[in-house]
């Protein structure tokens, strides 16, 4: 399956090898892994809880998957996001692409993360030391998708 919204976590090195699995047309892999940090906005972070609407947000992903397959000429791509409470070192999501050349593997995997950071349905809540607080849209990220319109 090419989208994936999960609780449980995955393998990065599983999930870059399916992309080519029995494929010999594959010139190019290219992928992030997104992991859930110790700190923002200058505060500590305990743990982050991601919540979502299912099936809402699973149809967004594979739109965003389709437009970058529109854009560029992708043979496989993989996204997986995770769900729930994960605290600073956990995985939260990944994102592979494969295409025949490198070109198209690097600029849609760029693409497709700054979608899924603008475009994606997800609500990102932290515990600080000073309570939980909602994270809010970042205008750099606003910025980053600018760049695809």
């Amino acid at each position: 399956m090419a989208v994936r919204v999960q609780e449980a976590d995955f393998d990065p090195g599983a999930e870059m090898a399916a992309l080519s699995a029995g494929r010999a047309d594959i010139g190019g892999v290219a992928c992030f892994v997104g992991l859930v940090r110790d700190i923002a906005s200058g505060t500590a972070v305990r743990a982050m809880t991601l919540e979502h609407y299912p099936g809402m947000t699973e149809r967004q992903l594979a739109e965003i998957e389709a437009e970058a397959r529109d854009r560029w000429p992708l043979l496989e791509v993989r996204i997986v996001h995770r769900i729930g409470r994960l605290e600073p070192g956990d995985r939260i999501m990944f994102c592979g692409v494969a295409s025949a050349h490198r070109g198209a593997a690097f600029e849609a995997c760029a693409f497709l993360m700054d979608w899924l950071k603008t475009k994606a349905p997800f609500w990102k809540k932290e515990e600080t030391p000073e309570g939980e607080r909602w994270v809010e849209a970042r205008a750099e990220d606003d910025e980053a998708a600018a760049r695809w319109r």
